[in-house]
């Protein structure tokens, strides 16, 4: 079968703008030749599918032969990506800065010396207002260069300046890296295990944290050192479920671009990442206003000419606007009319699948099946739960383990019960394995071996038992884990209760409020 995402020429060529399209005609025709007219056809070809299928693609391209297809399709991706690249963008300080460079090098090539150091000037001046040290680094080492080989007079004490700001640049950009390397270290342990299962595991990762951040303490001034390290300090307390420390560093994060705005622009992505981590931390707090109030300001960004005239910012916004809406019926206990949103993201899941990483997925497939199960409906909750059981199992550990967890209880809902007795022994085994099984679960799986054994009326007594159990271990920092991922307590006083947990959540929230 054709594989829609296994091709990168489809995936570029699918990622285009009508604007764009007929940009790349045009700078073609400009270039044209035998060969450019024989990628225009491959183009449109491509163009012209829903699905990437090469033998099509042959049939369609007659003037290509098999042999040929390969170096057609390479040459075709470059001269996209060239004709892309003249779609000058004034406000990508990136494109800018190596616009610059680029005239700086001509000018030296030319012997033009003074006119390239002038250069190097402005673009010197450029990248420290923006804070692009790498560019700076670049410059540096290039009027070091000039200086080396050429007597240009250009400045008394040159050498002494340039070493002491090439010294300065790299301490920095050591102080930089070794901070954004704990940061993605730390989330890609998050993205493999979920939150810190046991002691050994929260000690693991605070030892980790603490050596990473050995020197960085009193010296992160400049705006990415300060980036990083909140990041850090986020991923950190995120693990180890310190919601409250997670919400102070996700709203450091968050204001360090709202007192630099300019920023934003520079680094959208972080900005809209920020913002994510912002509302994650309100939502774990149960910080219903504050949560209102940062999801209205990140809906209005979301509307903005940064994010509506870049796809990366329009995608990663669409994303984590969704997670959180979705959270927004979680609080507020209104899981029936959450359900209301699903096929709109699926819909958008659709078109964006190019583009949108395994890992999501998971999380809005879990984030659906919440939903469902919330609302009463275990059929749909357990179609969307056997879509993450049924997965590659390489990443998210913890929405294996709590997906197979909500499963078993959703069809104890539905009273399969000869179902039930397979279950129970299967995710048992697999959370032994993965070593997700805490006092929590233990105590469930107990409760669900026992029940096949009661009578509908002795049910409610061990309900209560279990509920009385479980309030105990409210404050245990490695329960928290379970609770975090299934509202199991208002699950069983629905049980207790006769009424539906959405409901029970409802009632908690409106008594909140």
């Amino acid at each position: 079968m054709p594989n829609r995402s296994s091709d990168t020429l489809f995936q570029l060529v699918k990622s285009l703008k009508k604007s764009e399209k007929r940009n790349f005609k045009l700078y073609v025709k400009r270039n044209s030749s035998a060969e450019d007219l024989k990628i225009t056809q491959l183009f449109d070809a491509i163009d012209n599918m829903d699905l990437y299928d090469e033998p099509q693609v042959l049939k369609k391209c007659k003037t290509i032969a098999k042999q040929q297809l390969s170096n057609m399709k390479a040459h075709l991706y470059r001269e996209i990506l060239s004709s892309l690249r003249l779609i000058r963008n004034e406000d990508n300080i990136d494109m800018q800065l190596h616009e610059q460079l680029d005239f700086a090098r001509i000018l030296y090539n030319r012997g033009l010396y003074l006119q390239s150091l002038r250069t190097l000037d402005k673009i010197r001046e450029l990248a420290q207002k923006n804070n692009q040290l790498t560019f700076l680094l670049q410059v540096l080492f290039f009027e070091k260069k000039i200086e080396a080989l050429h007597i240009t007079r250009s400045m008394q004490d040159r050498a002494e300046s340039l070493a002491l700001e090439v010294d300065q640049t790299n301490r920095r950009l050591q102080l930089i890296g070794s901070l954004s390397n704990l940061s993605l270290q730390l989330y890609s342990w998050y993205i493999k295990n979920g939150h810190a299962r046991n002691k050994a595991d929260e000690e693991a990762v605070q030892k980790f944290f603490e050596k990473g951040l050995s020197g960085a303490n009193g010296n992160c001034n400049g705006f990415y050192e300060k980036l990083y390290y909140y990041q850090s300090y986020c991923w950190y307390a995120f693990i180890r479920q310190d919601f409250l420390l997670y919400y102070r560093y996700a709203q450091k994060w968050v204001d360090l671009f709202e007192k630099e705005e300019f920023m934003i622009e520079i680094e959208t992505a972080h900005y809209i990442k920020g913002m994510h981590n912002l509302l994650g931390a309100h939502f774990d707090l149960q910080n219903y206003k504050k949560f209102l109030e940062a999801l209205g300001r990140f809906e209005k960004f979301s509307e903005s000419a940064i994010v509506l005239q870049n796809d990366n910012n329009l995608i990663q916004s669409f994303i984590y606007l969704s997670i959180s809406r979705i959270n927004k019926h979680f609080i507020e206990g209104t899981f029936t009319e959450g359900k209301g949103i699903v096929p709109g993201i699926l819909e958008k899941l659709g078109q964006y699948q190019l583009y949108i990483d395994r890992h999501r997925v998971l999380v809005f497939y879990y984030k659906f099946a919440s939903l469902y199960f919330g609302s009463g409906d275990y059929e749909n909750a357990i179609d969307y739960l056997n879509k993450i059981i049924n997965w590659k199992m390489d990443l998210r550990t913890d929405l294996q383990c709590y997906s197979r967890l909500l499963h078993l209880i959703a069809h104890y809902e539905l009273e399969n019960y000869q179902l039930l007795e397979y279950l129970i022994k299967s995710v048992y085994r697999f959370m032994a394995k993965m070593e997700n099984l805490g006092v929590v679960e233990e105590e469930i799986f107990n409760f669900l071996r026992r029940s096949f054994r009661l009578s509908p009326k002795s049910l409610k007594p061990e309900f209560q038992k279990l509920l009385d159990k479980l309030k105990k271990l409210e404050k245990n920092p490695f329960a928290t884990r379970a609770f975090s991922y299934l509202d199991i307590i208002s699950w069983l006083e629905s049980k207790i209760k006769d009424v539906p947990v959405q409901d029970v959540i409802r009632e908690k929230f409106l008594q909140k409020s």
